[in-house]
């Protein structure tokens, strides 16, 4: 009876026998590679189109966006018919009602997503800091279709069927918790460790943003730490921040250190604290191989060749955008190293020390990458004008 009974369960010496059972996904079969360029801060952008219509639009790649949008000018110019709504979406300078272009197209070369309803924002503001057309946000409502890898080495996406996705070597698998947006936990360390979940937000040209609230209740910093007035802009505007440097920052197994942070008045919530402590942006993100894999539920990262890159510890005060085609000076934070040169508000950059390019893109990542003395040639009053600048440095 003993024997019949181990025969059965395929434990006699010499018997290898298994009964298990999984149903497997069928594997992510590879759809399109799309590429993208770069704009300061790591932020993507891919041109797309929308239904019948030719002409490329310029879209931003956004995981921390919960829907997929179009500018209002946009919307306007292509005549769609729109649907008011009774949902808001809410930013860090704003919250606002939106009206919907509903059941539109999104096209790209090998890939056709349909059925998406786009939500109307405008990003006037947006085109202006970062000096081309932005049409509109690809968000949730696209990315949770498709695995999507993102390859910052090669500026490419590749999208791929829902399935098993084979990831490489190298890397490190990601679960954070989901609604729309993705909230990855990490920890920070500077007068002290704490662990917080932050937004997982290719959309944000920074390292991290944090809300004022986490920062204050986990005594993250001591007291004494130095702060830098500063200013970013989102949905509603532009938002007054500071800015510091935090000792070290770990995801999963990765650590970097000396890390730029800003820090910010959540006056809207979007953070939602302290369910979250903010925000982990691309400047950080495009350090790794991303792969996106919402279907599933999990986020696959792998350093590549920008992991060890310096960070941004330039400090100006000056804000500069593209208004009718000139490069202007409009925000200067008092006291800062902008103001102390000299510069006004209306000044026309024609030119950082010797690049004449005029390329609003080209002039940030100078200003980015400079510490100590900077030459500016600006048009004041329709005359020329250089000014000196000590751009400094917010480690120190």
């Amino acid at each position: 009876m003993l024997r019949r009974l181990l025969l059965a369960i395929g434990l006699v010496s010499g018997l290898n026998g298994f009964s298990q059972e999984e149903f497997i996904a069928p594997e992510c079969q590879l759809i399109t590679r799309i590429h993208f360029y770069q704009l300061s801060g790591g932020i993507i952008i891919v041109k797309a189109q929308l239904d019948q219509f030719k002409d490329s639009l310029n879209f931003v790649f956004d995981t921390g966006s919960g829907g997929i949008s179009l500018d209002s000018a946009t919307a306007a110019g292509l005549q769609l018919p729109l649907s008011k709504s009774e949902k808001t979406i809410r930013g860090i300078a704003g919250i606002r009602n939106v009206e919907f272009a509903e059941n539109h197209q999104l096209s790209f070369p090998g890939l056709r997503s349909e059925n998406l309803d786009f939500h109307i924002n405008d990003y006037e503001l947006l085109t202006s800091v970062y000096g081309i057309r932005i049409d509109g946000i690809i968000g949730y409502s696209f990315i949770r279709r498709y695995v999507i890898r993102i390859d910052y080495d090669e500026n490419m996406l590749e999208i791929y069927t829902p399935g098993t996705f084979r990831y490489p070597k190298g890397g490190y698998l990601l679960r954070p918790s989901f609604t729309t947006l993705p909230r990855q936990m990490a920890q920070l360390e500077d007068s002290r460790k704490v662990n917080t979940r932050l937004i997982f937000d290719s959309g944000a040209g920074l390292c991290f943003l944090l809300s004022r609230d986490f920062i204050e209740d986990s005594s993250l910093f001591k007291t004494k730490k130095k702060f830098f007035p500063t200013q970013a802009e989102g949905l509603g505007g532009k938002k007054q921040m500071e800015l510091t440097v935090i000792k070290s920052v770990k995801i999963g197994p990765f650590r970097f250190r000396n890390v730029p942070v800003h820090i910010f008045d959540d006056n809207y919530n979007i953070t939602s604290y302290p369910t979250l402590g903010g925000i982990m942006g691309n400047d950080l993100l495009r350090r790794f191989n991303v792969i996106l894999n919402y279907p599933q539920q999990t986020i696959h990262i792998r350093p590549n060749r920008h992991f060890n890159e310096q960070f941004d510890y330039s400090y100006t005060g000056l804000g500069i955008y593209l208004i009718d085609g000139e490069i202007k000076v409009i925000d200067i934070v008092k006291d800062s190293p902008g103001d102390k040169a000299g510069f006004k508000n209306g000044d026309i950059i024609f030119a950082v020390e010797s690049n004449f390019s005029k390329n609003i893109q080209t002039y940030k990542n100078l200003f980015q990458n400079a510490i100590g003395k900077i030459k500016v040639v600006v048009f004041r009053n329709e005359a020329p004008l250089v000014l000196t600048m000590e751009v400094k440095d917010i480690r120190r």
